[in-house]
């Protein structure tokens, strides 16, 4: 039975180390099958998506499931010290239980106390080792009691630096996009004199926010759990405006920056597959299809308001639906796992940007009922 015990420990020391290494130290994807992190979060992420949905009323449950990001990372940290210790007791207690107390008590107990103590570094003395092999295991679990802090002391501010690094191009696109992003926003928006150099430097920007957003994020997959600031924004919605427009100019604006369009669409997709490969969401259907012919040629209409037009309508809705169907099923999974709205491809009418709304006042500074973007807000 000892035997056993130490073999259990030895196994849960690897196993937490190495699951440690992988991710916080590998700076790549891991490929493998089963992994305990990805295990962990698929298995508290969901449960509780469901509870929220059924304690938090509706107003409440965005911020509810911004707390999971956080919450989760502290829980893995607890798990994987809760681990080791577990694992030295378990070695410990193989041993023989070769530990000297000041009331003569022995056990598994005394074990998990005396690791316990050990691995968080209190030293207090009223259990210690008495043979050379606990010694030796007090001296290694106090070293890595060392090196957790370390890695975590490390780990924290690089998330923390990551998730603002993300925030800050998508609280940009506020003024260049609205709130949520679209891609007829986008473009409107861009529909004035050197409005598409504006709008090619824009895209560029975006083709390297891509790029960095995917190496965090494979890297650090809990960054896709830290949900925006604002209701009405996301990584993931700001991501699909991004792709919606350069789809939208690919497919035939004239006289936009196409090859630009081209470079952030691959770049963005890219994202977008390989996260969904991370988190495991296969390709979906939407229940309605985002873009409908009447939807379009509402479209078209807004776009030649502000002098952008279409080509040919069979060209540009054959093209444009290639383009969509290369992405649109990875973002509506990755919305259906996250719990969060996919922004349409025309923006809502009167809808005020989040930098026009303020709680203090009645109307926004161009006019537009401020109540209505209230609850989308904070």
């Amino acid at each position: 039975m000892t035997i056993v015990a130490a073999m259990c420990g030895i196994a849960l020391i690897v196993v937490v180390l190495w699951e440690g290494f992988e991710t916080i130290v590998l700076p790549r994807r891991v490929t493998r099958r089963f992994r305990m992190t990805r295990f962990f979060y698929r298995r508290t992420w969901l449960p509780w998506v469901t509870m929220v949905n059924a304690c938090v009323p509706p107003r409440r449950r965005e911020t509810w499931l911004s707390f999971f990001g956080p919450l989760s990372l502290l829980l893995l940290l607890s798990v994987w010290a809760g681990g080791l210790i577990i694992g030295f007791a378990l070695l410990h207690w193989g041993l023989g239980s070769a530990i000297v107390t000041h009331d003569g008590s022995s056990g598994l107990l005394v074990d998990l106390y005396l690791s316990g103590t050990t691995f968080f570094t209190l030293g207090l003395g009223d259990a210690v080792p008495r043979s050379t092999a606990a010694r030796f295991l007090v001296v290694l679990e106090s070293g890595m009691g060392f090196g957790f802090l370390a890695l975590v002391i490390g780990y924290l501010p690089a998330l923390n630096q990551s998730f603002a690094s993300r925030e800050v191009s998508i609280s940009l696109l506020d003024a260049r996009a609205g709130s949520p992003p679209t891609a007829s926003e986008m473009l409107r928006r861009h529909g004035h004199e050197r409005g598409m150099d504006a709008l090619r430097q824009l895209l560029h920007e975006w083709e390297n926010w891509s790029s960095e957003f995917l190496e965090g994020h494979l890297s650090y997959p809990v960054l896709a759990y830290f949900r925006s600031q604002h209701e009405n924004q996301s990584w993931l919605g700001a991501l699909t405006a991004i792709l919606d427009t350069c789809a939208l100019l690919m497919a035939g604006v004239d006289g936009a920056c196409e090859r630009q369009a081209e470079l952030t669409f691959a770049m963005a997709r890219h994202a977008v597959v390989d996260l969904s490969l991370v988190f495991r969401t296969r390709p979906q259907e939407p229940a309605s299809p985002r873009l409908p012919p009447e939807k379009l040629e509402d479209l078209r209409a807004l776009l030649a308001e502000r002098g952008l037009k279409l080509r040919e309508r069979d060209t540009v809705d054959r093209k444009l639906t290639e383009l969509r169907w290369m992405y649109e099923p990875y973002v509506h999974a990755l919305a259906a796992y996250f719990r969060v709205k996919v922004p349409p491809w025309i923006a809502a009418e009167n809808q005020p940007d989040n930098w026009e709304v303020s709680v203090w006042d009645r109307r926004t500074v161009s006019g537009k009922v401020a109540e209505k973007a209230k609850g989308e807000h904070f």
